[in-house]
């Protein structure tokens, strides 16, 4: 549509696609060139007024008038008392003081500007160098239609020298831009402290610029959709159930679509009369965009195709099963037609199988049976069959097909059965239909809608839109045009976008695309080289251009510096301090500096630039406000050495910020590699845990604020707050070791982190502070382990003081949303979406170093897949199906990636009043709202606490999962893996309130009465809990430790322990039921040493524990409390020898016993808290309970696993010593899915000498008990969980045919949960049995005398079909999701 405002000078017309155009922006930059006289000798300096010339060779320039009042008492500085001093006037340039500069261009000038005067700049200049001290004024003329270029190599100030540009009164109006130029190897640098190329603002020296006031960047208000569709356009998007031929009519003044419709000739031959009748009808000159979604063809007539071939088409006469097309044309005119037609050939031969067909298989082979005997590798429905002799002659093979999925097929050579032969297979690949028309009347230009007011904005200026996707290479550049007819908040810029950028809140959580200012009518730009050069190491094997930029540099003790309105360009050098703008350990900056007003640098765009953006290095109360930083290399907003406090980084924004050399935490992996110059010899770098941080916001130092920032895509990280344990370089010195790591949090307060790889945040980490030395390889600032644990003041001796994060916004990260350990993190108001793992909450350290303290997420939105689908690029790996929904969507780490909302890690954390939205997890795809850090070898605690939990689109079985064994989780055999565990303490995650969660198979915290819960891989359970901390000493770090609970012998723990294999010494962290017996063996010999810590035990709590030793041990055992803060021990008691059990029972404090059962080789202890604990702490209010044993073991001790001896003789009957909660039900219940909880049990009971049978069959709560001998069945509806029918049917029944049963279950409706329960004597064999086996149960399964099993009838399997028999004792308690819906396939 043509553009009716004036000055648009926009093309006129629409464009039509039945896919999306691409169309790259506009990203040129402009630079400005001088012509410089070249000469072999220095020149004075040309000007018009008197000056005068001293014996050096460099120029000074005397002021016109010096102004001495002298008094009695000595020199005035300023007017005597009483008198009034003149106002200085509020534009720099206007002061009468100053006089013109017009310098010319002459590149040998080394220009020194002293002793009170004051030059106002004029008109372009090129010198060798500016030095402007002992009260020199530099400044610039605000001219309005005249652009001044300063080219320098460096400028100096310092000493009461002054460079102005403005004021913050006066922002300057005109165009200004410095450039600095020259390269890095032109001989030694002109000053050792500020190097070449800079501006330096040394002691005394001044810096003002502050250019005209414009918004550094606000939000996209509505979405940009690739091809840059905006009002006035339209999209068109089907995928499945939408096939046929669909026909959008245009018209072609407006580009409005008129009408549309769908014609279904897959479906109906109808069809095709209709659309031919529907397209004679239309009038000429009306545009038509016609397509083919899916497929049209299988009903497709004449009549339709021959109306297509009138109106131009060339392919739709023949068009073919499944075959793209696409066609535009104006109709009455043909020649206009464009066409676009692709045959359908997405099928593919299987490999060859060698098949010997069974014999007498009436009506034919079951596909089905080969595709049992060749997993994965035949389809569910092949296209086609071939079959061969041995030797290559084809066979004659006839499908039949029968009930849908039931393939058949029969071989024939010469009309006999077929002999051995061989087979293959047409399988169709899978199709995923998708059919897009768009009608864009903007060929040439883009309407962007942001929040706010940007008539600051002028054509000509450039922005930046970022990335609302994964990729952070989606930001995407623009140039604003001319546009009258545009709104306050909306601008029009050339070109179009490639990618999708959101600009709308989606689902809960504002994913509003950023859009920055990068252009500034004040410029500080680098001159660059056409390409790279090596000045430093290692530097072209990772970059092809130049990157020896200009930067701005402050020293300490500088008079006034405040930056705004600027645009940095080209800036920042890969060498360590030289960055874009970088404050060089120049202490407060504020009002406790004597900075008045205090120092800032707000409203700067700083872009593509070569080593950071903003750098803080050893200074204290800076504002960094409204600052734009664009395309750098290394950490964007960099604190450095640790001592930076009190900084305030305001409504900032960084994106795109990618890896650089200067420190191991800028560089990436194939950097860590290559640059080892700073390492010990023999260093094998890591570079996963050695390097890749690299940063948009990098605080050395959690006592700095950032407020209204966002972290809009990094190589890494968003935020990552990093813990000096000494401050580093020059700073060395200024605080104790420690201090940053226990400092309270500044103000975090409403930042968003999107686009990033590694994290949204990351608080955790610390970088090595030592050289690197034979004893540590790595080099100095390595990433290194390290906690944080805020404390009143910075000591750990006071009380902990919460770190909190409010209105936290993180989206569409690829690993994590945010990464947080430390003590007392808390979150409130927060939201994460599209994230790998939403939010890892990780205890302040591995106890026994930690406080125990409890982190928390309170009042938040989590959700797994939002709307925001992203845009499919030519990199398929990362787009594959959604949990919900028919369409596809970006993902962040593969397409089975386990997306999880929150990671449970050690803990304890609190997780309240929370919603999950949107988690589905498919087959193949273990996606949920809930689950556990993969492949964790450290303790979980079972103080986990979760309440008030609302889940909105998240099916049942994707609330929690524990995990299983496959890609991504390994073999879950990590002992963090087996000891998972949390506490749903209202049961709104499981639906029973006070409840613990844990894996279905740690029978540590299991008992009885436990419900399973397949879909999560694990069970509902109810006790009192805790944990042992052990540490095995003085033996090999590779010993396992086996632990066994007394009342389930049958199924043991084994533990490998916490800590590498090359440590003198191993942990283990189980987590157990209180006031229960254990037996603890290994798989080599017992250590001589062992601690056992007693971990979240209450007073009185306790449990027995009996340890496995070699006869002939000797033992020397003592209690004591160790205060881990001030590492204080004191003993609490002894353990004396009983030779009696039951003394054990009686010990009292002070005094203990063991029992020494050498004939087992079992040592017992009675463990029991002596003190109270604070709730969330791990030990008691007094310390840490420990009880150290030292043995004394024989030589050649051999394995110490005493399992044999112990059971049956130590086994307990399992008890449930804490009642299972009562399931929530109707409407106490927050969402339409619910679990049944169905119980089966079959058993003998014996009461003395008699002998009984029980069986029953219990549903919600309903039991339904086996009145005779035989199989019960009961069927409950799989959509509602109503009990549809309860039958039992005898052993008699069952034996030969049991018509009755066949007949009973064929009568079940499909979709129905099957119970099924044996009592006493029962049919165990026999044809019966396949009705388990159509139920679910595995083929060839053998029955005993008891069997239980849940069984659905449906046309899939669930996770849930269960099956127990055994001779004693069948049982099933489980909970089974209503409605029982199947995952889609991934």
């Amino acid at each position: 549509m043509r553009d009716l405002s004036p000055g648009s000078g926009h093309s006129n017309g629409a464009l039509f696609s039945a896919r999306p155009a691409w169309a790259a922006p506009d990203t040129s930059f402009q630079s400005v060139d001088f012509p410089v006289n070249s000469s072999s000798g220095e020149k004075a300096a040309r000007m018009g007024f008197a000056g005068r010339r001293d014996g050096s060779r460099r120029t000074l320039l005397s002021p016109l008038l010096l102004l001495l009042l002298l008094t009695a008492s000595g020199l005035l500085l300023g007017p005597p008392p009483g008198a009034r001093a003149a106002e200085a006037p509020a534009c720099p340039d206007q002061s009468p003081e100053l006089q013109p500069w017009e310098p010319g261009h002459d590149r040998d000038l080394r220009v020194h500007i002293g002793r009170g005067q004051g030059l106002l700049l004029a008109a372009s200049a090129t010198v060798h160098s500016i030095d402007i001290s002992d009260g020199g004024r530099l400044v610039v003329k605000d001219h309005q239609a005249e652009t001044i270029v300063l080219r320098t190599r460096h400028i100096l100030i310092r000493q009461g020298g002054a460079l102005h540009a403005g004021s913050a009164r006066c922002p300057f109006r005109g165009n200004f831009t410095i450039l600095l130029y020259g390269r890095a190897d032109e001989g030694p640098p002109p000053d050792p402290y500020f190097g070449r190329k800079f501006i330096g603002v040394g002691p005394g020296g001044t810096l003002e610029l502050h250019g005209r006031p414009k918004r550094a960047w606000t939000f996209l208000a509505r979405t940009l959709r690739p091809g840059g569709l905006q009002d006035g356009s339209y999209h068109f998007e089907r995928s499945w159930g939408h096939r046929g031929v669909v026909v959008h009519v245009i018209d072609p003044r407006s580009g409005s679509v008129l009408h549309s419709a769908r014609f279904d000739t897959y479906k109906s031959r109808k069809e095709s009369e209709r659309l031919a009748q529907y397209l004679g009808a239309l009038p000429a000159g009306r545009v038509l965009s016609v397509a083919v979604n899916d497929e049209g063809s299988r009903s497709l007539e004449d009549s339709a195709r021959k109306a297509m071939t009138r109106l131009g088409s060339k392919h739709f006469l023949h068009l073919g099963f499944r075959h793209p097309w696409s066609f535009v044309t104006v109709k009455g005119n043909p020649a206009s037609s464009v066409e676009d037609h692709v045959e359908y050939h997405n099928a593919q031969w299987t490999e060859w199988f060698d098949h010997v067909p069974a014999a007498h298989a009436k009506g034919g082979e079951k596909i089905a049976d080969l595709q049992a005997a060749h997993p994965g590798k035949i389809c569910v429905r092949p296209l086609d069959i071939q079959a061969r002799t041995a030797d290559g002659a084809n066979l004659t093979i006839q499908v039949v097909h029968k009930r849908g999925q039931d393939f058949r097929f029969a071989c024939y050579a010469g009309g006999q059965a077929c002999p051995p032969h061989r087979l293959r297979f047409l399988c169709g690949k899978p199709v995923r239909p998708r059919l897009t028309v768009t009608i864009d009347t903007h060929v040439n230009s883009t309407l962007l809608t942001l929040e706010d007011d940007v008539r600051s904005w002028q054509p000509g200026d450039t922005v930046v839109v970022a990335s609302t996707d994964y990729s952070m290479y989606q930001a995407e550049e623009f140039r604003v045009l001319p546009c009258r007819a545009c709104a306050p908040n909306q601008v029009r810029v050339a070109g179009k976008p490639r990618f999708l950028h959101i600009g709308e809140e989606i689902d809960g959580v504002d994913m509003r695309a950023e859009v920055g200012l990068l252009s500034r009518n004040l410029v500080i730009e680098g001159e660059m080289e056409a390409a790279c050069y090596p000045y430093a190491s290692h530097l072209c094997s990772f970059f092809d251009f130049d990157t020896f930029g200009g930067h701005i540099k402050f020293a300490r003790g500088f008079a006034a510096a405040h930056l705004e309105g600027v645009e940095l360009r080209h800036m920042g050098q890969q060498l360590v301090g030289q960055y874009p703008i970088h404050f060089h350990l120049a202490g407060d900056l504020d009002a406790r500096g004597g900075y008045d007003p205090p120092t800032y640098v707000r409203e700067l765009s700083i872009h593509h630039t070569f080593s950071r953006c903003v750098t803080v290095h050893g200074s204290n109360g800076l504002l960094v406000k409204d600052v734009v930083g664009y395309d750098s290399l290394g950490h964007c907003f960099f604190t450095e050495d640790g001592p930076e406090e009190r900084n305030t980084f305001e409504h900032c924004l960084g994106l795109l910020v990618r890896p650089g050399t200067l420190l191991p935490s800028d560089r990436d992996s194939r950097m860590c590699r290559a640059i080892t110059e700073d390492a010990f010899p023999g260093y094998v770098p890591r570079p996963r845990q050695d390097c890749n941080a690299v940063s948009t916001f990098w605080m050395a130092n959690p006592n700095n604020n950032l407020v209204n920032c966002s972290a809009a895509g990094s190589e890494e990280t968003g935020f990552w707050f990093i813990f000096h344990h000494v401050p580093t370089g020059p700073s060395v010195g200024t605080y104790s070791p420690g201090y940053s790591e226990h400092i309270p949090l500044g103000r975090f307060h409403n930042n968003r982190a999107h686009s990033n790889f590694r994290a949204g945040m990351i608080i955790d980490n610390g970088v090595k502070t030592t050289e690197a030395s034979a004893k540590d390889k790595r080099p100095f600032l390595s990433i290194i382990s390290a906690r944080y644990s805020p404390h009143q003041d910075a000591d750990p001796l006071k009380p902990r003081v919460p770190a909190v994060i409010t209105q936290f916004t993180a989206y569409k990260n690829q690993e994590h949303g945010a990464w947080l350990r430390g003590g007392d993190v808390w979150l409130d108001r927060c939201r994460f979406a599209d994230n790998g793992i939403g939010l890892t909450l990780a205890s302040g350290g591995t106890f026994p170093y930690d406080d125990g303290s409890k982190q928390e997420i309170k009042n938040s939105l989590f959700v797994g897949e939002s709307g925001n689908v992203g845009t499919r690029t030519t990199d398929s790996r990362g787009w594959g199906p959604g949990g919900l929904g028919p369409g596809g969507r970006t993902l962040p780490l593969g397409q089975d990636f386990p997306i999880r909302g929150i990671q449970l890690y050690d803990g304890p954390i609190n997780v309240q009043n929370c919603t999950f939205r949107k988690f589905a997890a498919l087959e193949g795809r273990h996606t949920s709202a809930l689950a556990f850090r993969l492949n964790n070898a450290w303790q979980s605690c079972p103080h986990n606490n979760v309440s008030n939990i609302t889940f909105e689109d998240v099916p049942i079985t994707s609330r929690v999962f524990f995990g299983e064994p496959g890609p991504w989780f390994n073999q879950l055999d990590m002992d963090g893996d087996k000891t998972s565990v949390f506490h749903d303490v209202d049961g709104s995650v499981s639906e029973y309130p006070g409840s613990y969660l844990t894996k279905a198979d740690n029978w540590l915290l299991r008992h009885p009465d436990c419900i399973d819960v397949p879909d999560w891989r694990g069970a509902v359970c109810s006790g009192r809990y805790a944990q042992m901390y052990i540490q095995a000493q003085k033996t090999s770090s590779n010993l396992r430790m086996k632990i066994v609970k007394n009342d389930f012998p049958e199924h043991p723990l084994l533990l490998e322990g916490a800590l590498t294999r090359s440590t003198h010494y191993q942990q283990y962290q189980p987590v157990v039921t209180l006031r229960k017996g254990y037996t603890i063996h290994w798989d080599r010999t017992a250590p001589a040493e062992l601690t056992i810590w007693l971990i979240n035990f209450n007073k009185g709590d306790w449990i027995r524990v009996g340890l496995c030793y070699p006869r002939g041990t000797t033992f020397s055992i003592l209690s004591d409390v160790h205060n881990r803060l001030r590492k204080q021990t004191t003993k609490t008691g002894t353990f004396a020898r009983t030779l009696q059990m039951e003394k054990l029972e009686q010990s009292v404090p002070g005094r203990s016993h063991y029992f020494w059962d050498e004939a087992s080789g079992l040592l017992f202890l009675k463990l029991t808290a002596q003190n109270e604990r604070e709730r969330f702490a791990f030990c008691s209010v007094k310390g840490c309970e420990r009880i150290k044993v030292k043995a004394l073991l024989p030589r050649n001790a051999g394995v110490s696993d005493c399992s044999a001896t112990a059971y049956p003789r130590f086994a307990e009957r399992a008890a449930v010593d804490v009642p299972m909660p009562r399931k929530l039900a109707g409407a106490q219940l927050r969402t339409k899915d619910h679990f049944l909880e169905v119980k089966l049990e079959s058993s003998k009971q014996r009461y003395f000498h008699l002998h009984s049978d029980l069986a029953y069959i219990e549903v919600d709560g309903r039991r339904l008990p086996g009145l005779e001998e035989g199989v019960q069945v009961v069927a409950v509806d799989g959509s509602q969980g109503r009990v549809l029918s309860h039958a039992s049917f005898r052993s008699a029944v069952l034996q030969g045919i049991p018509w009755q049963l066949f007949n009973h279950v064929a009568a079940i409706p499909d979709s129905s949960i099957v119970l099924m329960a044996s009592k006493g004597r029962y049919a165990a064999r026999g044809p019966w049995t396949r009705v388990l086996e159509k139920l679910g149960a595995d083929k060839g399964l053998r029955l005993k005398e008891r069997m239980v099993f849940v069984g659905f009838k449906g046309s899939f399997r669930p996770a849930w079909v269960a099956l127990d028999t055994s001779d004693q004792q069948a049982k099933v308690f489980q909970a089974v999701p209503i409605p029982v819906v199947r995952k889609k396939m991934l």
